[in-house]
């Protein structure tokens, strides 16, 4: 690579810098972020002949200029803010925080460092990913006003719902009671308000659901196979993965859900304790599918749990075991789907 060209996104601009082999800088540009962003940073970059582009979070704020310059034909490589950072702080002179010097430490930061993921087309993966955020964020919301619900009807009947609330419950509930005072027609009025909210996200998690079980069918995976793995999770594990070629072995993709245990270690004694590093949601996704397992008499994954408590291992111990036993099966199945689809 000739030339390295680091580019510092923001909301409203971005910061690009062009340096040589020698980390010796040949060109900056800022540009306003808007729809011909892409389109002026090429220009500026034409005289500088052959390049790479190095964009800071290429997955987060970077993201739309850096499928814009992958979709022109551009080599770009994602840069984690954290080494963008290490490099500005330790690298002399450019310990001022400001957009050029940041620009300039993701570029030497790609020329320095090997092995960086290269920014690809947005694919199924993407998909699956926006997918499950949006299911996330919905549930969430959901979990905070069925709260809320819980709290008002206990105001109004002793007790409240004794069990998990649903919809059609909370209907049945207001519908017998009978308000004697402002204060408890007020509070019923807003029940029905909440309950309203409950109703429209309850429709919303059904909407969810269906494209997620289109978007799961029109990627093809074949991690739906494994036994409690249907197309929510599917979507988890796909979405929250993206591409599984970065994981040169299982072991790494284990590091990297948090299935792995770190090492505690200081002198002569060596500790390995549960991970709390990694994509938690993805953690969770594995945790969802061995609970579904060990529920199950007849599957593989409460054999293997039974087995590992028959060893002498604590509960706790054997889930994390199981865990990671489906972290390795998941990755099989996602390098299987890379490999038959490439």
């Amino acid at each position: 690579m000739s030339v390295i060209i680091g580019v510092d996104p923001h909301k409203a601009t971005h910061t690009a810098v062009a340096i040589d082999s020698s980390e010796a800088e040949l060109a900056r540009a800022r540009v306003r972020a808007t729809r011909k962003q892409a389109q002026q940073l090429l220009r500026w970059a034409e005289p500088l002949g052959k390049r790479t582009w190095a964009v800071e979070s290429a997955g987060g704020l970077g993201y739309l200029l850096s499928q814009q310059l992958v979709a022109a034909g551009e080599t770009v490589l994602d840069v984690p803010s954290t080494l963008a950072a290490r490099i500005r702080v330790l690298g002399s002179g450019r310990s001022d925080k400001n957009d050029p010097n940041d620009a300039l430490s993701v570029a030497v930061a790609a020329l320095r460092t090997p092995a960086l993921r290269e920014v690809v087309a947005a694919d199924h993966a993407q998909v699956l990913r926006l997918l499950a955020k949006r299911n996330i964020d919905v549930g969430s919301h959901r979990t905070r006003v069925v709260c809320r619900l819980h709290n008002v009807l206990m105001e109004l009947v002793p007790g409240g719902i004794a069990k998990e609330l649903n919809a059609s419950d909370a209907v049945a509930v207001l519908e017998r009671i009978e308000p004697t005072t402002p204060i408890e027609l007020a509070k019923r009025d807003m029940a029905l308000e909440i309950l309203a909210d409950v109703q429209r996200l309850d429709a919303q998690l059904k909407q969810s659901h269906r494209r997620i079980r289109t978007a799961v069918a029109a990627s093809q995976t074949t991690v739906t196979e494994l036994f409690g793995v249907g197309p929510v999770l599917a979507c988890y594990l796909v979405g929250f993965t993206g591409d599984i070629t970065r994981f040169a072995t299982r072991d790494a993709y284990a590091g990297y859900n948090g299935t792995a245990p770190v090492e505690r270690s200081s002198g002569g004694r060596v500790v390995h304790r549960v991970s709390q590093r990694g994509n938690r949601r993805l953690n969770h996704a594995l945790h969802l599918a061995a609970i579904c397992q060990i529920r199950q008499p007849h599957s593989d994954g409460r054999t293997y749990f039974e087995r590992k408590l028959a060893e002498g291992r604590t509960k706790k111990d054997a889930i994390r075991s199981l865990k990671r036993h489906i972290s390795n099966a998941v990755y099989r199945k996602l390098v299987e789907d890379q490999h038959r689809g490439g």
